[in-house]
């Protein structure tokens, strides 16, 4: 039996946290023991057990701070945060205009790294404390179609090995989850129907895409003791990464 993973008493951030992979990261760190708290620009009709809501613009340094604070202020602590907000609709880069572009990097990169300055006193005070960017394997590779979050992806895996070396001394573990092709409820509009999304996941090593639960998991390993002399890895949840196109151009042939 694999040991119960504990994080009672400790207080934790999602972001994005009221759908799809936020929505389960915070559910599992909820129920390891953690007071989470999730934030958007909506608010969602229920929540997990244990999970409440603030409604925040992290794109906005001014807001992020803000809601840092405030939950720092309110529960006493800030122990943990999860940099799980992101996404991107697809768009040909030659058609991108400069609010996409703006929009896409605020999103996936600068809020983040807001939140991350916001939170770093907090953790210092408390000498520790623990960061996860939820990372993509499209900041790993080439994106075609999504090129400004790939390349925002792939700035925030280097910010997160950066704050890992900078933060260490303040006993901050910075680490990143790099998410393969995932499930989710915009599974029909990134992969097509039902026999595209089969083929899709057949694909890959474990014959499955990317769950909710496999993300939470290993994002409630990584801020827990367990975890205490990780940091700045990247943990690819992939189930074995993605199959060389050029192997079936060649076994065709």
């Amino acid at each position: 039996m694999l040991p119960a993973i504990k994080l009672d008493g400790q207080v934790a951030l999602v972001t994005g946290g009221t759908r799809g992979l936020g929505r389960a990261i915070a559910a599992r760190l909820a129920e390891a023991g953690a007071k989470v708290i999730v934030c958007g620009r909506n608010k969602p009709d229920t929540l997990p057990p244990g999970v409440t809501y603030i409604s925040s613009d992290i794109r906005d340094p001014e807001q992020a701070r803000k809601l840092v604070d405030h939950i720092a202020e309110s529960h006493g602590r800030f122990d943990v945060l999860v940099n799980n907000a992101g996404g991107s609709p697809a768009c040909a880069i030659e058609e991108a205009s400069p609010g996409f572009i703006d929009a896409i990097t605020r999103l996936n990169l600068l809020a983040p790294l807001y939140l991350a300055q916001a939170a770093h006193p907090y953790m210092a005070k408390l000498e520790g404390g623990s960061i996860v960017n939820i990372a993509s394997v499209s900041g790993t590779r080439p994106s075609p179609g999504t090129a400004v979050y790939g390349a925002a992806k792939a700035g925030l895996l280097n910010l997160t090995q950066s704050l890992a070396q900078e933060w260490g001394k303040d006993e901050i573990r910075v680490n990143a989850i790099i998410v393969g092709l995932a499930h989710t409820e915009n599974a029909e509009i990134t992969y097509g129907g039902t026999k595209a999304q089969q083929q899709v996941a057949q694909s890959l090593p474990l014959g499955r895409m990317c769950e909710g639960d496999d993300v939470a998991n290993a994002t409630a390993f990584l801020c827990s003791p367990m975890a205490r002399y990780i940091s700045g890895a990247r943990l690819e949840v992939d189930g074995g990464g993605e199959r060389p196109y050029f192997l079936d151009l060649v076994k065709g042939s």
